[in-house]
């Protein structure tokens, strides 16, 4: 492994390879098909980015995440690694322009978003590429069984039949046994081949709290551990008003939400990076790759709808090796919430198929027309224009996607992006016959830096401050020099994309098949139910309960999460319990108290609390009134 070693050294400034790491890469050097499975923050991506330095040609990346994409081809760039990135909502020239690069550029890495694998000109330049290694990141979006199926990665197969001598890696930090075998088997694995790494956390605490004031028992949680924390919320009003009610309370915070502007996310990501801010309050829009090892405490404020979701989230605590906690917050009506999920996840067929209909209208699509077309899609004008529930027709659009109809891409912002269109001598030409726009090409091209190359992000607020005039002045400016055809430029805009995967079909020929709904929709039933069990679980281990989960057979008690603690609480003396006892009972002959105000009246063992409350209310020795207060009944 020395000439890994030596690049792992050289470009990432590791001395040696985590466990399963070096083992992954060669197996994958060796030409072999290789599936690693490796928990959140186990360096999944240098066991292809390590053995590809190693090795002649370019690395194909398949991930459905563009944003995550951006990240890592930054990276990489910044470590002088040259690499390429391709996804919906790029123009034709653009494209063009990053396949020619791959050709003729020594790049080494091309990030490929699925729905991009099965377009013509991609197929055509592929053939053409000295390709080392396909890699597909997050590769559990192949299986119908995986908590995040995604259509588009059964395209992958394609792209080996296209590339058959090429090795394929596949990573994931999440997946049952079932879809461990449905990966190999979709993506045409010859023999079994697996890498694991048990997604035992040994330094991270699980906690289950039921409390009825959620945002109480945060600030009781935040005011106790001072290092870094995320704080998960499912909706983004909840997102910004609980970061509010931390800010009142003087824990510094941020929130984020894929609703904000690009700058204004990397500007909070960056001061809760270097620890300026103490809190990230965020939807599940925060997080994919981030690279951040001293996270004290992951808290979940609603339930998560799957387990996978919450293992992934909560493993983002902890990743330096020391003590960190995933906490969950339970009251008895989120359980009602979640259940009502599945219906909202699953409109009724009728409903889709209307949703079908609608779309090819608002995007003007003839029926047999439009396939592999992108379009812009404004999901609120649409529901606007066609009386939809929002919520019900993402939903709709999602199952669509399932079906195979449709792709509905991220919510993307993308920078507004020029490229000169004719060579030096005759930018120079014009320059000369039109002195009005000489000063301002003359900035383009000191601000700027291959722009007869490629198409270049810029920012026009930025720039409009660097000339001291108006932004609509630089952007009228920008408009004049396209209808000279002297650059080309797409102007900056936030939207997704939906691409259609086939023709616009008739509605009569729509059919959402036993396993694209009902299957499916059993089959989130289940999760749901065991997000459930896992809040509501008072004897089994939660990390035993979550590896055993994923398939790890006979997984040890951890001895430190609130369970745990709770089984070693009733081995408590009689002396403790005694002593405990009493000490409550002081408290609770007055007046009823809330049992969070309990815990931190008494200056002892939180679960060790919690356990002779527990004994109280199983004995009928208190009377217990809404809000989660008891107080004590004579005898």
């Amino acid at each position: 492994m020395d000439r890994f070693t030596d690049i792992l050294k050289k470009y990432w400034g590791y001395g040696m390879f985590r466990p399963l790491q070096d083992e992954i890469i060669k197996s994958v050097s060796e030409g072999k098909d290789t599936l690693g499975l490796m928990p959140t923050g186990g360096g999944k991506s240098l066991t292809f980015q390590v053995p590809t330095m190693a090795s002649e040609g370019i690395c194909l990346v398949v991930s459905p995440l563009v944003a995550l994409m951006k990240d890592q081809v930054q990276n990489l760039r910044e470590k002088g690694i040259k690499a390429e990135l391709l996804y919906s909502g790029l123009s034709r020239d653009e494209i063009e322009n990053i396949l020619n690069k791959c050709l003729f550029g020594n790049v080494k890495f091309l990030y490929i978003s699925p729905e991009r694998i099965s377009s013509d000109i991609f197929r055509k330049k592929a053939l053409q590429m000295n390709v080392c290694l396909i890699a597909v990141d997050e590769s559990h979006c192949i299986s119908q069984w995986g908590y995040d199926f995604r259509p588009s990665y059964l395209k992958i197969i394609s792209l080996r039949e296209l590339l058959p001598e090429v090795p394929v890696l596949a990573l994931t930090a999440t997946a049952t046994l079932d879809v461990v075998t449905d990966i190999q088997e979709k993506l045409g694995f010859p023999e079994i081949n697996v890498f694991r790494k048990s997604f035992e956390r040994k330094n991270l605490i699980y906690l289950v709290r039921e409390t009825e004031d959620k945002q109480k028992y945060l600030l009781k949680i935040l005011s106790k551990q001072k290092g870094s924390s995320v704080v998960y919320v499912r909706s983004r009003k909840k997102c910004k008003e609980l970061a509010e009610f931390l800010k009142n309370n003087r824990i510094k915070t941020e929130y984020y939400h894929a609703g904000l502007k690009n700058e204004v996310k990397d500007f909070r990501q960056n001061r809760w990076k270097k620890g300026i801010v103490q809190v990230m309050v965020a939807t599940n829009a925060f997080g994919m790759g981030i690279d951040k090892s001293d996270v004290r405490t992951v808290v979940h404020m609603d339930l998560p709808d799957t387990l996978e979701a919450y293992f992934q989230e909560a493993g983002r605590a902890g990743r330096d090796g020391k003590k960190a906690y995933a906490v969950m917050l339970y009251s008895n009506p989120d359980k009602v919430q979640l259940l009502k999920r599945i219906k909202t996840a699953f409109p009724e067929k009728d409903l889709i198929v209307r949703v079908y209909q609608a779309l090819g209208n608002f995007l003007q699509v003839a029926e047999g027309a439009g396939k592999d077309a992108v379009f812009d899609f404004d999901l609120g004008q649409f529901c606007k224009n066609f009386k939809f529930n929002v919520l019900q027709a993402f939903n709709a659009l999602k199952i669509l996607q399932r079906a195979g109809y449709i792709e509905l891409t991220d919510d993307l912002e993308h920078e507004s992006r020029i490229h000169f269109a004719v060579q030096r001598d005759d930018l120079y030409k014009f320059q000369v016959a039109n002195k009005n726009f000489d000063a301002f090409i003359k900035i383009l091209l000191r601000s700027f830096t291959g722009l007869f190359t490629d198409y270049v992000p810029i920012n026009v607020d930025s720039l409009a401050r660097k000339l001291k005039a108006d932004k609509e002045l630089i952007i009228a400016y920008l408009k004049e020099l396209s209808k000279h055809g002297i650059i080309k430029y797409i102007p900056r805009k936030k939207t997704p994309f939906i691409l259609y995967s086939q023709e616009r079909l008739p509605i009569g020929f729509i059919k959402l098949t036993k396993e694209v709904y009902q299957e499916r929709k059993e089959q989130l039933e289940s999760k749901i139910h065991s997000v459930i069990h896992y809040a509501e679980s008072e004897n089994i281990c939660r990390s035993k309960f979550l590896l055993e989960y994923f398939g790890q057979k006979y997984a040890q008690e951890c001895g430190q999460c609130d369970i745990c603690k709770a089984m070693e609480a009733d081995k408590l003396s009689d002396k403790e319990f005694r002593t405990i006892y009493y000490a409550i009972l002081d408290l609770i002959k007055k007046d009823f108290l809330a049992i969070e105000d309990i815990v931190e009246r008494l200056d002892y063992n939180e679960d060790n609390i919690i356990t002779v409350i527990q004994h109280l209310k199983d004995n009928e020795e208190v009377d217990c009134a809404s809000g989660n207060r008891i107080k004590w009944i004579p005898v």
